[in-house]
């Protein structure tokens, strides 16, 4: 009886311990949830794993290793690309779960001073087990609540924890209460400063991994920029045009006067000003900026053979930056053009902007038709483009401007229909 007891309690300590790794590796690693499928698949294996061990007479080692592989294995159905990352953590979770319930365990013995905490087969060797569940749950609990979690915070975490089971191990090979076996010491010993020195590894490993990926924005951004540069000279070049004909323009504008031809001075008029009217005639938001940046991507639409239909609710005096603004617009608009761009026939070329106000919150909702396949990579979009550089920045920059703003920007599509919703919160400012 207490035999099956005691399988009973290992199998909901293991299901344990299990679930709470698959929670913390999907937030540490910023992976999606881990689904049903994952936390089914999880349970199930972890149990197969505890019986099956059990009845073999398996040591704790080749255990955990089994859970770890079981735990990769579930965590990476959907990021199979992380599957080695997911393993690395899994394995060194393991250690660093057996190597506590090791030091809790010995712990209560030293307290009590009785060997019979470290007994596996009775059921007092069960309390350092569920001690190290409590504490488990508790940082899940915890890790829970504060999404918001930065990177250092959690390495601080975790190096205090491993640190502080080093010095536990150091202080219990010195005690005289337990005979415990040296070989057994100096195998936890080892694994204490392994487990400090995988800490490290990954720590070093996750900072390149962040300098690669601000290297390839950086080198992104200055693409974006180099376009928004061949954009403004583009317009400068109109504008420095007119300026160049100014004095031609107002000698033919006063030959017409002279001549009392005021039709024809009128018509004259409206034709210096065709290049710049698409641009300067629609007042959208109030904001000259994003007023232009509007105006600009409608005429660039109809250069396309893109019917672009906008409706505009905007809030006056808010706290959001025309450039946070003009970042979302613009890259949702220059996607979307793109996009519309290669549907065939040009009748098919649509896109929709929508910006609304709800409450404190602004929504701006850009549809488009699109002809290209959409794939998925990472758990996000993938371009097809074969200059993927902008477009990730794009996408990118507008996620950044929106998160200022406690705001998000999705995308989704259905059919042949693509749409990108970005959500911005914001409070009034006051206009004296």
């Amino acid at each position: 009886m207490i035999k099956w007891m005691i399988l009973f309690l290992d199998i909901l300590a293991y299901v344990l311990r299990s679930v709470i790794c698959l929670f913390l590796i999907c937030r540490s690693l910023k992976l999606e949830k881990p689904g049903l499928r994952a936390g089914v698949l999880c349970v199930v294996g972890t149990i197969v794993v505890v019986i099956c061990t059990g009845l073999m007479n398996i040591t704790p080692f080749y255990q955990g290793i089994l859970m770890a592989f079981v735990i990769a294995f579930c965590t990476g159905q959907s990021q199979k690309e992380k599957l080695r990352m997911c393993l690395c953590i899994s394995i060194f979770y393991e250690i660093a779960v057996s190597f506590w319930e090791f030091l809790l365990s010995a712990g209560l013995g030293v307290a009590w001073g009785s060997g019979v905490f470290l007994d596996k087969t009775a059921l007092s060797g069960q309390a350092g087990g569920w001690l190290l569940n409590l504490f488990l749950a508790v940082l899940a609990l915890f890790v829970f609540k504060h999404p918001d979690l930065t990177y250092k915070e959690v390495f601080r975490l975790v190096s205090s924890v491993v640190m502080a089971g080093f010095i536990a191990v150091i202080t219990l090979n010195s005690q005289t209460v337990l005979d415990i076996p040296e070989d057994t010491m100096f195998m936890w010993m080892i694994l204490s400063v392994i487990l400090m020195m995988a800490v490290l590894v990954l720590n070093i490993s996750r900072q390149y991994e962040a300098e690669k990926e601000l290297a390839r924005l950086k080198s992104e951004q200055a693409e974006l920029l180099e376009r928004d540069y061949t954009t403004l000279n583009q317009a400068y070049s109109v504008n420095a045009k007119l300026f160049h004909d100014f004095h031609n323009h107002i000698g033919v504008l006063r030959q017409f006067l002279k001549n009392e031809k005021y039709q024809e001075a009128a018509a004259y008029l409206d034709e210096l000003q065709e290049p710049l009217r698409e641009m300067t005639d629609t007042v959208w938001t109030g904001d000259e900026t994003i007023d232009y940046l509007i105006n600009s991507k409608m005429a660039a639409a109809a250069d396309r053979q893109i019917s672009l239909q906008a409706e505009v609710e905007f809030p006056r005096h808010t706290n959001i930056r025309s450039a946070d603004l003009s970042a979302i617009l613009g890259n949702l608009l220059d996607n979307a053009l793109e996009a519309a761009e290669k549907v065939n026939p040009p009748e098919q070329r649509t896109i929709s902007l929508t910006i609304r106000r709800i409450h404190q919150m602004l929504v701006i909702k850009v549809e488009n038709h699109f002809a290209e396949t959409i794939q998925a990579e990472h758990g996000q979009l993938k371009t097809t483009k074969t200059q993927k550089g902008l477009h990730g920045w794009g996408l990118k920059s507008a996620q950044a401007a929106a998160a200022k703003y406690d705001g998000t920007v999705r995308t989704a599509y259905e059919g042949n229909l693509f749409r990108a919703v970005a959500t911005l919160s914001y409070h009034g400012i006051s206009k004296e």
